[in-house]
């Protein structure tokens, strides 16, 4: 059984996203301003969510995305073949000395109490350089995508990045494809590209053109103006009836969509969350087992999450089986280091159907 008229025809890709790469630099548990070695890892949440689908769940991929031709440029490069991701890329000379770049990402792990720490880098960023124009969608559309997806932080990053989200999420439905977006709303970014208001309109007219949301209470209020429960007072962050009393007001808005998703996530500590998902399709209401999570990174959870259910729906599983499979798959991506999956669609798939961390032998 299909759902969201996903298209059962020959594909040349099962998902394509459109997003910013960027390279996040993790000293683990030492604080930044401390360390004297660090890992690089290749993100962006929408280059995520491809990224897992390709190496985890099997699915072809692309992301569409604009790359610099330099030596950051050839590592991320690497990476994404290496995730088996097709790309779509949209070059930008550096000058050698000032850009256009690839965005840095300063991410320490945190450790018990000591929460981690997140600064960015994104002064001349090429990917806030995209405009309509950039890619060529009949082009790309014309072979054939079941999916295609972007999100907030993209969207925030230039004056032009959500009118290329638009362009793009028109093209994949004219041809056939699902549309999705994770709000991702991030205020800091907005407040570059003139505030909340503007965000607000913004995310209003992107989620015009989608069949399938992602995004908690907070993305709901503060990405499209939904009323709900005051964020900051809530009493537990694991009451999905305060998720689904939102529903109604975002479908009497966008009776287009017809699936919202989200994770919730109570911190107990930095390496202790209690975890759990919860799925509106189509007027059915999902809600996961709650998981007690010892992380070791939490990055890239919520993408896990997304790629484990857009699986789960393009494979033809059953409501309940995508959302366990997005559930269990958000869970084990915390188990990693870095933000893109490591994990086996055998490890997913035992996890969800109740699996535990006894020795395999």
């Amino acid at each position: 059984m299909t759902h969201l008229n996903l298209r059962t025809d020959d594909c040349n890709l099962d998902f394509l996203s459109i997003g910013s790469l960027v390279h996040r630099l993790d000293p683990g548990v030492i604080p930044f301003r401390r360390a004297r070695s660090f890992e690089i890892h290749i993100s962006g949440g929408e280059y995520n969510v491809a990224a897992n689908l390709a190496s985890c769940f099997g699915l072809r991929t692309g992301v569409a995305t604009a790359m610099v031709n330099n030596g950051i440029g050839e590592l991320i490069q690497a990476r994404v073949r290496e995730m088996g991701v097709q790309p779509f890329y949209k070059w930008f000379e550096h000058d050698g000395v000032r850009g256009p770049n690839m965005a840095t990402v300063y991410s320490d792990r945190g450790q018990g109490v000591r929460a981690p720490v997140v600064f960015y880098n994104r002064a001349n960023e090429a990917g806030a350089l995209l405009k309509p124009g950039d890619f060529d969608w009949d082009s790309i559309f014309a072979s054939g995508v079941r999916w295609f997806h972007s999100g907030g932080i993209f969207s925030a990053l230039g004056e032009t990045t959500a009118d290329v989200i638009i362009e793009g999420m028109q093209a994949a439905r004219a041809s056939g494809a699902v549309t999705s977006f994770d709000l991702n709303y991030r205020a800091k970014l907005w407040a570059t590209l003139g505030g909340d208001e503007r965000g607000r309109q913004t995310m209003k007219k992107i989620a015009g053109n989608l069949d399938a949301l992602f995004g908690n209470e907070e993305d709901l209020q503060k990405g499209l103006g939904i009323r709900g429960p005051e964020v900051e007072s809530t009493t537990s962050k694991l009451d999905p009836e305060k998720f689904f009393g939102m529903i109604d007001q975002v479908r009497e808005q966008f009776p287009n969509i017809k699936l919202v998703a989200t994770t919730l996530r109570e911190v107990v500590s930095t390496n202790r969350h209690r975890w759990a998902a919860v799925v509106w399709l189509e007027g059915k209401k999902l809600i996961s087992p709650t998981i007690e999570l010892d992380v070791l990174d939490r990055i890239g959870g919520g993408d896990g999450f997304a790629s484990g259910l857009i699986y789960g729906l393009i494979s033809g599983r059953s409501p309940e089986e995508a959302l366990r499979l997005g559930w269990a798959h958000g869970a084990l991506l915390t188990t990693f280091p870095g933000d893109v999956s490591l994990a086996s669609l055998p490890e997913v798939e035992a996890l969800a159907q109740g699996g535990s961390a006894r020795v395999q032998r």
